[in-house]
């Protein structure tokens, strides 16, 4: 949000695999701005992803406003076997070339994520010189091919993410590596039993189902006032983690699930990390973590899918990707397999690669 809100982004669309499902389906248009009350940036989305971070407010309340356009959209595998016949099936969509002779806005598109500043996009000149654009060029193709489902649907994102890049002169494709195999660490660090109890003081209570504008405003206002004793609690264990810390909190029905989480831990080790015990129950509001270690098969097949999608788009601007295994969300016994995948489909789609590796002393290869 910060990069919408100081304007070098309006537009993201994040593809994702099925285990992901953090935010819904679909386009969600909102603003992003800074609040007037606290001078933090806050968002008019009421998506739950956002609502159980407390972070929206009303339009009315933000200042510097910036609309972000946010398109979420499933990426399915490709089973390998398969990838090149329906490579061949779109074939037909050509590869456009970012317009550089203008400036203008700043959008976003995605394929783990991707990031784009704005002008116009056309398709190579045609027969008889009339420019086309690539939807013009898209529908022609449909009309002359029948796609099997899986190529329909691909073809159906390159469409979206054409049309989104038709908006900007750059973008930025962010790839991060857990798309591929994620794993919820905390499920690793806390029993059962405990992961639990801490989905059970975390939880967030959804607003009904066409809330009004202040249904809206309690449901955050509670959210964060949940949090905020959450997190004082948890300071206070930091301090002191004795009975008579633990007999306070008891005294707070809301927190007697506390109590019973803390003996399980001094049980299991002697000096618990309460702050890490914290971050953990913040990941468990309405939905948890994704969790879901791929096969090599599965990883490869969806490798395939991200390879036919950008052999049909252009070129970035610049790539970042992010191997999230130091926080252990990308599993560490899969992340150099994956990222050497990942930078084989790069160089496959758009030729040399200039790589730095700013997680090793030696910084490019």
């Amino acid at each position: 949000m910060p990069v919408v809100y100081a304007g070098h982004f309006s537009q993201v669309i994040w593809l994702h695999p099925s285990w992901a499902q953090q935010i819904k389906e679909g386009k969600h248009d909102f603003l992003v701005g800074k609040d007037t009350s606290t001078t933090t940036i806050r968002v008019t989305s009421t998506d739950h992803y956002y609502l159980s971070d407390g972070l929206y407010v009303p339009a009315d309340q933000l200042e510097n406003q910036k609309l972000l356009h946010l398109n979420v959209i499933l990426v399915n595998p490709t089973e390998a076997s398969s990838s090149q016949e329906e490579n061949d099936e779109i074939s037909s969509a050509k590869r456009l070339k970012l317009n550089t002779d203008d400036t203008a806005n700043t959008a976003t598109a995605s394929s783990s994520k991707a990031e784009v500043p704005s002008s116009d996009l056309t398709d190579s000149k045609a027969e008889g010189g009339e420019e086309k654009t690539f939807a013009q060029d898209k529908l022609e193709s449909l009309a002359s091919c029948s796609l099997g489902n899986h190529a329909r649907q691909l073809m159906e994102i390159v469409e979206v993410v054409l049309q989104v890049l038709q908006k900007g002169d750059a973008y930025v494709l962010d790839i991060d590596l857990d798309f591929f195999s994620v794993k919820n660490p905390f499920k690793e660090m806390y029993t059962q039993e405990e992961y639990k109890i801490l989905k059970e003081l975390y939880s967030f209570k959804k607003p009904d189902r066409n809330p009004t504008e202040e249904g809206l405003l309690d449901c955050v206002e509670n959210r964060v006032r949940q949090l905020e004793d959450l997190e004082a609690a948890f300071a206070d264990l930091c301090d002191s983690d004795d009975e008579e810390t633990l007999k306070r909190f008891a005294s707070y029905p809301r927190m007697k699930p506390l109590v019973q989480l803390v003996h399980s831990l001094k049980n299991r080790m002697e000096t618990p990390d309460y702050e890490m015990v914290h971050q953990a129950g913040l990941t468990c509001d309405y939905s948890e973590l994704p969790h879901h270690v791929s096969t090599e098969q599965e990883i490869e097949d969806l490798i395939q899918s991200v390879k036919v999608l950008l052999k049909k788009i252009p070129k970035p601007t610049l790539v970042t990707i992010a191997r999230s295994s130091l926080d252990d969300y990308c599993p560490a016994e899969q992340v150099d397999v994956i990222q050497e995948k990942v930078l084989n489909v790069l160089r496959s789609a758009f030729g040399t690669l200039d790589v730095h590796l700013e997680y090793s002393a030696d910084s490019s290869v």
